[in-house]
C-alpha cells in the first residue's frame, strides 16, 4: 500500500526536474511538458477544531527526596527502578552526632525536673509556714511584719516552680528535637513508587540541598501544558486531548484535561493545566515531551479542504487554490477510491483555475475555506509546477483523502526515505536481469 501511495510523489518529483524543453533532432521545435498534480475533491462538514501544545510528562506522586540534615550517608537500600512502599528505607546517615545530642537533652531534662521538685519542695515548706504563722496571728501570738515577710518568699518560691516548669518543658521540646534529628538519619519514602535519579553514593556528605532519591508512582502520569489568556477562553477541564510523540511512534493517547490553575503568571500571562492518564503500558516515562492536541469543539458547516490545498501565490502573496474545474469522476469511481486508500491514473489534460479563497478554521490536517464549492477537485501536489508554467493546463491524478492525510502527516525524513525505498524496489528486478 505505501509502495502504490508514494508512487504518484516521485512520479510528480521527477517531472518537476524534466520540465525542460527537449529539443527533438533536426527540428527547431519544442515540446512543452504538460505538469502533473495531484488532487482530492473538497468535501463538505465541520472541521474538528484543536490546539496543538507541547506538555511534560511527570508520574504521579512524583517527588523529589532531600536530606533534612546534614550527614555522611553510610548505607545505601535501593537502586534505580527498585520499587518501594511509602515508610521504607532508602538510606541511613551517619548518626553518632545525633545520638550524642540526644543524649545530652535527656541528661539536661532530668536535671531540669530535678531542679523543679527542689522549688516545689520550697514552695511547700513556705505555704505551711505561712499557715501556721497566720494561726498564731489569730491568737495575737505573730506580728503582720513576719506573715507579710512571708508571703513575699511565697510569691517568690511559686515564680521559681513556674520557671523551673517552664524549663522542663524547653527540656523536653530539645529532646523531642534530638528525636527527630535522630530518626531523619535514616531516610524513608515518602510515597509507594519506583525509585530513580539516584544520585546517593555511601559516604557522601549531604545537607538539605541535596537531591537524593526521585520517586513516583509510573502506573499513571500526569502531564502538564501552559495554556494562555486567550485559550482559557475556549479551553475547559473535561476536554479531551490526543497525545502522541516520537518516542512512542504509531501510539496516540486519549485522556481529558483534568484541572486548570486559575491564576495566571506574572509577566508570562498564562498557566497551567493538567492531564492523567494511565500508563500501564509504560510508554509515557517522566520528563518526556510530548505533543498534545486539545479538541475544543467543531467549526461551522463548510467547504474542507486538506493543508496541503491551500497555497499562497509567492509573487502576489494572495491565498487560494488551484481548481481542476474540467475534472470530473463517477461517484462509483471515486468511492472505489476511497475504499482503497490510494491514488488512480493521471488523466488527459485538463483545465487548471487559482481561486481565491478565505480561511474560516483551521485544524491539524484540513481547513475549513469559502471561496470554493465542496465536489471541487483540488491541488494538492505540484503546485509549483502550476506556478512555472502558464499553459493553464495539467494532468491530474486523482487521490483519496486518507492517502493525502497520511502524506502531510510524515516528516520530511520520512518522506524521502519512503521515495527511495520505492525506486529502490522498482529498480531491483531490472538489476537482477542485467546481472542473469
Amino acid at each position: 500500500m505505501k509502495s502504490r501511495l508514494f508512487t504518484p510523489i516521485f512520479i510528480i518529483l521527477l517531472l518537476f526536474i524534466f520540465t525542460a524543453c527537449n529539443n527533438e533532432e533536426n527540428t527547431e521545435r519544442s515540446a512543452v511538458v504538460i505538469p502533473a498534480v495531484e488532487v482530492v475533491q473538497a468535501q463538505f462538514g465541520g472541521l474538528p477544531l484543536e490546539e496543538r501544545l507541547n506538555g511534560i510528562v511527570r508520574a504521579a506522586n512524583q517527588v523529589d527526596i532531600y536530606p533534612r540534615i546534614s550527614a555522611p550517608i553510610e548505607e545505601i537500600f535501593v537502586q534505580n527502578g527498585d520499587q518501594v512502599t511509602r515508610g521504607d528505607a532508602l538510606l541511613r546517615l551517619r548518626d553518632t552526632e545525633y545520638r550524642e545530642r540526644l543524649r545530652q537533652a535527656e541528661a539536661v531534662l532530668r536535671i531540669n525536673i530535678a531542679q523543679r521538685r527542689q522549688a516545689e519542695a520550697a514552695l511547700g515548706e513556705i505555704e505551711s509556714q505561712l499557715r501556721r504563722e497566720r494561726i498564731l496571728a489569730s491568737r495575737d501570738l505573730s506580728s503582720e511584719m513576719e506573715i507579710e515577710q512571708l508571703e513575699a518568699r511565697l510569691e517568690s518560691a511559686e515564680a521559681s516552680v513556674e520557671l523551673a516548669n517552664a524549663q522542663v518543658e524547653q527540656a523536653r521540646s530539645n529532646v523531642t528535637e534530638q528525636n527527630e534529628a535522630l530518626e531523619q538519619t535514616v531516610i524513608r519514602a515518602p510515597v509507594t513508587g519506583t525509585v530513580g535519579q539516584r544520585s546517593a553514593e555511601i559516604g557522601m556528605q549531604v545537607n538539605g540541598n541535596t537531591q537524593l532519591f526521585t520517586i513516583g508512582d509510573l502506573t499513571r502520569s500526569k502531564i502538564t501544558i501552559n495554556l494562555t489568556e486567550r485559550m482559557l477562553g475556549y479551553i475547559n477541564t473535561g476536554q479531551t486531548v490526543r497525545l502522541f510523540s516520537d518516542n512512542i511512534a504509531d501510539t496516540v493517547l486519549t485522556a481529558q484535561i483534568s484541572r486548570i490553575s486559575p491564576f495566571l503568571g506574572i509577566g508570562s500571562f498564562s498557566t497551567e493545566a493538567e492531564i492523567d492518564i494511565d500508563n500501564t503500558g509504560g510508554v509515557l516515562l517522566p520528563g518526556m515531551f510530548v505533543t498534545v492536541d486539545v479538541l475544543y469543539g467543531e467549526s461551522e458547516q463548510t467547504t474542507i479542504v486538506p493543508l496541503s490545498a491551500v497555497y499562497r501565490q509567492p509573487q502576489s502573496g494572495e491565498t487560494g487554490v488551484y481548481v481542476a474545474t474540467s475534472f470530473g469522476m463517477e461517484s462509483d469511481a471515486i468511492e472505489e477510491l476511497e475504499t482503497n486508500g490510494g491514488s488512480g491514473i493521471l488523466s488527459n489534460p485538463t483545465d487548471i483555475e487559482f481561486r481565491s479563497i478565505d480561511v474560516v478554521a483551521r485544524g491539524r490536517d484540513a481547513a475549513g475555506v469559502e471561496g470554493i464549492r465542496s465536489g471541487d477537485w483540488v491541488v494538492t501536489i505540484g503546485h509549483n509546477l502550476l506556478v512555472r508554467d502558464d499553459s493553464g493546463m495539467a494532468r491530474v491524478r486523482p487521490a483519496s483523502w486518507q492517502s493525502i492525510m497520511e502524506i502531510q502527516r510524515l516528516q520530511p525524513q520520512d518522506l524521502l526515505r519512503e521515495i527511495m525505498n520505492d525506486n529502490l524496489v522498482e529498480r531491483q528486478p531490472a538489476d537482477t536481469s542485467t546481472q542473469n
